[in-house]
């Protein structure tokens, strides 16, 4: 009996022993903990990949405004899935998505993570860039051979970091995570390729008192009226809907009529400042070109702007490659969900801009009023002057980028031991320029950020006030619902 127990005791020891020695096999989307993981690495390959978008974006026909951050939330969210299993606290945020089925790295093997997510941009921006490769405009074909160019950059940086073997795999792994999510990416019919008829024929918007119609001095054609349909990443589809606009009204003593004299009064004395108001209406006009960024083939466009902000907080703040996959896929899915909650209230509302109002109703009590324009500028590209984006005013796109983007941003940077509440930040997004006013403007939080690029929106005179107030709360909360995500185990 007792050498039984022995026995019985020796096999069970020997078992735990066993059990102790032999290598343990990882947990699904999980990488040996003795492999380098993404927060062994930098931020660089996102900033790379994200000035090179910023410089495509400027020449991009037709991505301007809802394309553009819909390019960046799969750019985002395939990045994302490429590294997710080498950061230990976050989780895969594909089986939220029907349809969407995506491959996982080999827990047992070493992947160099910069490389996958080389690939995947690469793969994924020469797809989403098509009409670009081969435009008789030499700009346009220089911005789209940019991607190649950076691939083939990072790659042979990449090739003296690390072995053949593990840079074959990981650029392989990266291409068949891109894939998987161009896939799932085309069965949204609205939104696949819709760049290339932005301002489709078979709309006619509605008419009557009130309701956009095309604006001078261009009267384009209505941009993107479908975008509302688009899918959405994290917004539900009932707060696609934003509140109402206040009521219509011709009457001076209406809301609606006071909104409209806010911006041509502020127009005005921005054009012929009062005595006394120089300095105020310099930087009323500075905020307003600043945050403009309205005009193809002069700047990337409003939304991807607030990446070219998270890009240069990423490289103050040394954000690690972990770090990075979390707010680009966080910024681009906001940024998304936010252009289509936006596109689709414009649409329903079909509020008309300022323009439009105040050469028809408020020119009856200012009769200077009839020949009024805004004081945005397209001639240096060859534009006119005075012009108007073409879509319904409420609520402002702006706006809701900037709430968005802005609200990411704090959830990033802002709130910890460094930075409780604040963040002082120079925005250097246009230092260099010199067809406009682009010097750089400095702010003390990302809040502060995000409501003067909403409001920058009145003095250059294309938005009423209720646009920009209520853009914002759509914009912070389509960021909120992006946050609300599993990203965390």
């Amino acid at each position: 009996m007792k050498v039984f127990r022995l026995t019985k005791l020796f096999a069970i020891w020997a078992f735990l022993l066993g059990m102790m020695l032999v290598p343990q096999s990882c947990g699904e989307n999980e990488i040996d903990d003795s492999l380098p993981n993404a927060h062994d690495y930098d931020y660089k390959v996102y900033w790379e990949w994200n000035e090179t978008f910023l410089q495509i974006d400027r020449y991009a026909r037709g991505y301007r405004p809802g394309p553009g951050p819909r390019a960046l939330a799969y750019l985002g969210l395939s990045a994302y899935e490429c590294v997710v299993s080498a950061i230990p606290e976050n989780r895969s945020i594909a089986d939220l998505y029907a349809g969407l089925n995506v491959p996982k790295a080999d827990p047992n093997l070493e992947y160099y993570w910069p490389a996958c997510i080389n690939e995947s941009y690469a793969y994924l921006m020469e797809r989403f860039f098509p009409h670009m490769q081969n435009d008789p405009n030499p700009n346009v074909t220089h911005a789209f051979g940019l991607i190649e160019t950076t691939r083939a950059r990072l790659h042979g940086l990449y090739s003296q970091e690390t072995t053949p073997e593990i840079l074959e795999r990981s650029e392989k792994f990266g291409r068949e995570v891109a894939a998987a999510i161009y896939v799932w990416e085309q069965s949204d019919l609205i939104g696949h390729n819709a760049f290339l008829d932005p301002q489709p024929i078979s709309y006619t918007p509605p008419s009557g008192p009130g309701l956009w119609a095309p604006t001078p001095p261009d009267n384009s054609r209505a941009m993107f009226p479908q975008w509302g349909q688009v899918r959405t990443f994290a917004i539900k589809p009932d707060e696609r809907l934003c509140r109402p606009p206040i009521a219509y009204g011709e009457h001076p003593a209406s809301p609606f009529y006071s909104q409209a004299l806010e911006v041509f009064s502020t127009v005005n004395a921005i054009n012929n400042p009062p005595a006394g108001l120089e300095d105020w209406a310099a930087n009323q006009r500075w905020a307003a070109i600043f945050w403009s960024d309205d005009i193809l083939n002069l700047t990337f466009a409003p939304p991807p702007r607030l990446v070219a902000v998270l890009n240069q907080v990423a490289a103050n703040e040394e954000l690690d490659l972990a770090g990075c996959a979390e707010a680009y896929a966080k910024m681009g899915m906001a940024l998304s969900d936010a252009g289509v909650a936006l596109w689709h209230s414009k649409y329903v509302y079909n509020v008309e801009r300022p323009v439009t109002y105040i050469r028809r109703v408020v020119s009856q009590q200012h009769p200077e009023a009839s020949n009024w324009l805004t004081i945005l500028d397209a001639t240096a590209v060859g534009g006119q002057y005075g012009i108007t984006p073409a879509f319904p005013a409420y609520p402002s796109g702006h706006s809701g980028f900037g709430g968005a983007g802005g609200k990411i941003l704090s959830s990033f940077f802002e709130y910890n031991a460094q930075h409780p509440g604040t963040y002082t930040f120079t925005d250097l997004c246009h230092q260099l320029r010199t067809e406009f006013l682009g010097t750089p403007r400095v702010f003390t939080s990302f809040s502060q950020l995000g409501e003067e690029d909403a409001y920058s929106r009145i003095p250059l005179g294309v938005h009423f006030r209720m646009d920009c107030e209520v853009g914002l709360e759509v914009g912070r909360l389509c960021a909120q619902r992006v946050l609300e995500l599993p990203w965390k185990k």
